[in-house]
């Protein structure tokens, strides 16, 4: 995990995406690029159905995204200045901005060996659910989701939520690092919410002949929803940090009937790492 993306945007779960960044960069000694894609006048031109995209209109939405570039760079390299002092030297940083007509997040982020997003939430500054489902689906590479408030701590109790799909497979494949350092490991398993595969129990087995410490539990999920027992289980367990794949079932029916993607994606309060 050498390689850490943070795509950067003004919102209120910004502060909590670097310090997750931070907590990865320390733990692996690795660089974090902060990443803004800098909109540009194509965006205006392709919605300006009634053709009144004057050059004084144009002009000044170059003006202000030249500032929320300008803000957003001083925020990351401000809350990063003061994480270097304190971390002696165990990560570095950098700061890319590039046109979205050059590249994005979805193929900029194949480079990377995990990416920092946000969990989107209700406020009107959240975090854009556009570049967490980039990120996701368009880089071959593990999310990693800062929840709203930063964490204090990242990957000594981990959780991985197995219902044994291949989505969590390749999650725990992407992973590895970070049971390898962890104290204590659970594979997570919801009666009712597995696909076809191995168990929980058998996952458990194979990870101990890494040397980890791995528990596996199953858990009837007494009226809550997948989603709620996983959260409300991996807190129980004092996770700081969850494994879950990405969308076991496809995003249109989660949205539609619900999901445990879904549900962790609007609700979680600490790091979970997700692939797909």
């Amino acid at each position: 995990m050498k390689n850490i993306l943070v795509p950067v945007n003004e919102s209120d779960g910004l502060p909590s995406m670097i310090e997750t960044a931070v907590l990865v960069a320390e733990m692996f000694e690795g660089h974090i690029e902060g990443l803004r894609v800098r909109q540009d006048t194509s965006a205006v031109l392709a919605a300006d159905d009634l053709g009144a995209a004057s050059p004084a209109l144009l002009e000044n939405f170059d003006r202000e995204e030249a500032e929320r570039g300008r803000r957003a760079r001083e925020v990351f390299e401000g809350y990063l200045q003061g994480r270097h002092r304190d971390a002696g030297g165990r990560f570095t940083s950098s700061w890319l901005q590039v046109n979205a007509s050059d590249t994005d997040v979805g193929g900029h982020g194949r480079l990377f060996d995990v990416i920092v997003v946000g969990r989107p939430t209700r406020a009107r500054t959240s975090p854009p659910v556009s570049v967490l489902e980039a990120a996701l689906f368009e880089t071959g590479r593990p999310i990693l989701i800062a929840p709203p408030t930063p964490p204090v701590g990242l990957g000594k109790e981990v959780v991985i939520a197995w219902n044994g799909s291949t989505e969590t497979a390749l999650t725990i494949a992407h992973g590895m690092p970070y049971l390898a350092r962890a104290r204590q490991i659970t594979v997570l398993t919801i009666e009712g919410g597995t696909v076809p595969g191995p168990t929980g129990t058998e996952v458990a087995a194979k990870l101990r002949r890494h040397g980890f410490a791995v528990d596996a539990v199953t858990i009837p999920p007494n009226g809550r929803s997948v989603g709620e027992a996983i959260l409300e289980e991996s807190s129980r367990l004092g996770a700081d940090l969850l494994l879950k794949g990405g969308y076991t079932q496809s995003r249109l029916r989660q949205m539609i009937f619900g999901g445990a993607t879904h549900h962790i994606l609007a609700e979680a309060t600490l790091p979970v790492l997700m692939a797909h």
